[in-house]
């Protein structure tokens, strides 16, 4: 345990290695938190480590396999007792597979689910009882506008994302009285290596469509969940924030 984290708010960030994952870990950092970055390989994430350390943060890094439930749930563990706490749990990590319904195999449904809605489970499972003993808990898992109002081709995904949103307001109602909040941030079409391959015409489609004429940024996702975890946000809980330029209006 290092004297950097055990002296901060320890935030736990899931695929941490890149795109929104990484923004959220940057900007918790530079907020003052220490953050475990978590993501499959080791390798990238070091990366963001010694970025956030360059700027005067404080990190460290866990290489984790987030579907297998049994070694998940031993890291979430693993870090609380080595930190001697865990504040803030960002369920960001995700996978797609897309494909028409009718044509989906249930190798491709099963791994979206387990990476995408039953980690986050198995992984609020685990912190909820550091938290509980810290009496303070800031849960953000990270949906999409895809759970909100479904996309044809995603029926796992959207499903997946929608399953975030029901686990999250279940959370937040069970252990509200222990001074943990549970809350979705739901990005529509932002800037990452996932959308960077649309085809333009279909990027101008979609801005036309939102009231706010951009694609999003990560660092617009990381604002929004730098404040849904702080100690500012004490009365949020149980709340679908989409943060999609007005897509939605959810």
């Amino acid at each position: 345990m290092t004297e950097a984290a055990n002296t901060k708010r320890v935030a736990v960030v899931t695929g941490a290695s890149r795109g929104i994952g990484r923004a959220i870990a940057t900007r918790l950092a530079r907020d003052g938190r220490h953050v475990v970055l978590i993501a499959r390989s080791e390798g990238p994430l070091n990366d963001v480590k010694a970025q956030i350390e360059i700027n005067g943060g404080s990190a460290s890094v866990v290489a984790a396999d987030i579907a297998d439930a049994t070694a998940f749930a031993k890291v979430i563990d693993d870090i609380a007792t080595a930190h001697g706490r865990l504040d803030i749990l960002v369920n960001n990590a995700g996978i797609t597979r897309d494909g028409l319904a009718l044509r989906m195999s249930d190798d491709d449904w099963n791994v979206v689910i387990q990476t995408n809605l039953t980690s986050a489970f198995v992984a609020i499972r685990a912190a909820a009882r550091s938290m509980m003993r810290g009496k303070f808990g800031r849960i953000v898992n990270i949906a999409s506008t895809s759970g909100v109002v479904g996309n044809a081709g995603q029926a796992n995904y959207a499903a997946a994302k929608a399953g975030l949103i029901g686990l999250s307001k279940s959370i937040a109602k069970e252990l509200g009285g222990k001074n943990i909040t549970c809350n979705v941030v739901a990005p529509g079409f932002i800037e990452t290596d996932m959308t960077a391959n649309l085809p333009a015409e279909i990027k101008e489609g979609i801005t036309k469509l939102m009231a706010i004429k951009r694609l999003g940024n990560v660092d617009d996702i990381a604002a929004t969940v730098a404040y849904v975890s702080s100690d500012e946000a004490g009365f949020l809980t149980g709340q679908t924030i989409c943060v999609d330029g007005g897509l939605t209006m959810c």
